[in-house]
């Protein structure tokens, strides 16, 4: 069963731009800005090139990402889900996957990524073992 209710599902959905975080070499955070999306419960961040991200999490597949809302909550305080799991790295696809999310993040007529034959790249795909935040996640 996923963790993620169908709030949390809505909101992961909605072109709100995600901050991803995985493990450096060296123990220390490495943050990102991402689209997301999902594939059936897992949460999907597409890459053209090995960036430092997919390094990390081929050596530890320990990750994190938070998502605001841009609501305030009836004490004042932003809505945001965080969700902890474990990630993996699959090659190929991140065109396709990367031009699915820009239709929600940018628009319906745009094409993404702006090159002609795009690389394979990879995808990463995140299980959520827990989530938390302020919000109606659990």
């Amino acid at each position: 069963m996923s963790v993620l209710n169908e709030t949390a599902r809505q909101l992961i959905e909605s072109g709100a731009p995600a901050h991803f975080v995985t493990v450096g070499k060296d123990g220390s955070p490495q943050m990102s800005m991402v689209w997301v999306g999902l594939d059936g419960d897992e949460i999907v961040v597409g890459h053209l090139e090995m960036h430092q991200k997919v390094r990390n999490i081929r050596r530890n597949a320990r990750v994190c990402l938070s998502i605001a809302t841009g609501r305030l909550n009836a004490i004042g305080m932003e809505e945001h889900l965080i969700v902890y799991g474990r990630a993996r790295v699959t090659e190929g696809g991140a065109p396709e996957l990367l031009q699915r999310l820009a239709h929600i993040y940018v628009g319906p007529n745009v094409v993404f990524p702006p090159i002609e034959d795009p690389p394979p790249g990879y995808i990463t795909r995140v299980t959520p073992e827990r989530v938390s935040g302020v919000g109606d996640w659990r």
